[in-house]
């Protein structure tokens, strides 16, 4: 029994170690959004663009460019408010695999507006990419 749990934690350290499981979820999020009709070649296509990115500093692949979170903060703030809530917020980074469910975000009471929510896209957007 012991020696299963050793398993089990090497195997998450491991996981956590490499961010697997943030690059999975990152790329089963791109898949949903664009879902391409060759899914398996999408993936393999977004991961070798992310090798040859690490390997000659080249740009890193983002799949939400600025017309694409535009789009989705017009989605969220229906009442064209200029700002949506915290909860919308938060569950749109879920959603992109940019948030998970256990993380705190601080919610100032206002709402976010869209160049918040596209500067903190980009940001966590970086942060993931550059990690792997």
């Amino acid at each position: 029994m012991e020696a299963r749990s050793s398993r089990e934690l090497k195997a998450r350290n491991y996981l956590e170690k490499h961010r697997i499981m943030d690059l999975l979820t990152y790329l089963t999020s791109a898949l949903l959004f664009f879902r391409p009709e060759r899914p398996r070649e999408y993936l393999i296509s977004v991961l070798e663009r992310l090798r040859i990115a690490k390997l000659s500093g080249v740009a890193l692949p983002f799949f939400m460019d600025n017309s694409n979170i535009a789009s989705m903060f017009e989605m969220l703030d229906s009442s064209n408010k200029g700002s949506i809530s915290f909860v919308q917020y938060k569950e749109a980074l879920k959603t992109l695999g940019l948030c998970t469910e256990g993380e705190v975000l601080k919610d100032d009471g206002h709402g976010v507006t869209f160049e918040q929510f596209r500067n903190e896209v980009n940001k966590r957007t970086q942060e993931i990419w550059s990690a792997f």
